[in-house]
This record gives C-alpha cells, sequence and structure tokens, in this order.
C-alpha cells in the first residue's frame, strides 16, 4: 500500500526564519504555496527522492496554528505516497483504523490527502499522499 516517504511536515512559526536555516544546510526549496483550505503557507524542500514541508499558519485559528499553541513548533506530521488515496483509506477503515479523513482533500502540490488519527496510529499524525 505505501510506496515511500512522502515528506515530514514541520510546524513553524515564521517560514521565512526557518527557510534560511534548512537553505544553510545546503537544500532549495522548491516554491512556496498557500492553501486556502487548511490555513497555511508551505515550502518543500526535495531531499533525495522525499521532501521536508515546512508549515506556517496564515490563522489563528488554523490547524497549524492550534497544533503549536499545544505542542510548540516541530515534527507536526509523516506523510506516505500512495498510488490510490480512496482505495488505501478503505483497507484502513476495514482493518479497524481510525481515519480524520474519510475521502481525500485537496493538499499542497495538488495532491490529494487524507489523515490518519493519531489515536490509532500511536501518536503520529498520519497523512496519506496520492500524487500525479
Amino acid at each position: 500500500m505505501l510506496k515511500k516517504v512522502d515528506h515530514i511536515g514541520i510546524a513553524v512559526k515564521d517560514l521565512a526564519e526557518a527557510m534560511k536555516f534548512y537553505e544553510a544546510l545546503g537544500l532549495k526549496s522548491a516554491g512556496t504555496e498557500v492553501v486556502e483550505e487548511q490555513k497555511v503557507k508551505v515550502a518543500f524542500f526535495p531531499v533525495g527522492d522525499s521532501e521536508v514541508e515546512l508549515l506556517e499558519s496564515t490563522s489563528p485559528d488554523g490547524p497549524i496554528a492550534k497544533y503549536i499553541e499545544k505542542n510548540g513548533a516541530g515534527i507536526q506530521h509523516l506523510a506516505f505516497r500512495v498510488d490510490n488515496i480512496e482505495k488505501a483509506l478503505a483497507e484502513l477503515k476495514e482493518k479497524g483504523v481510525r481515519l480524520i479523513d474519510e475521502k481525500p482533500r485537496y493538499g499542497a502540490g495538488g495532491a490529494k490527502i487524507a489523515f490518519l488519527h493519531p489515536k490509532s496510529t500511536f501518536g503520529v499524525l498520519i497523512e496519506l499522499s496520492e500524487r500525479d
């Protein structure tokens, strides 16, 4: 079902400052994007065949702002690439995995994404990602 680690999502308070750090490590940004539906601005840094995704909230009531308020900045989720997200969600639900998203939603870079509930994943927010 899982093809690879697609990306690691890192919640940050200041995207521009965080980007400077990852650039200092020698990584090059693939650009930034605002995802209105999720109230977030993201920047992707390719590393091999995976990416680091930096996430800054665009609203005080956005999910990333709430995450940072509760947990502080840091790793927010781990994303795995799948070929067919609808099929993956159906299989996981059948196996008793608690889903946050029963149907995929729009994600950065045009991906179809869905989240699994951390109560079913040993405390880790898992994202499934399907990209063309």
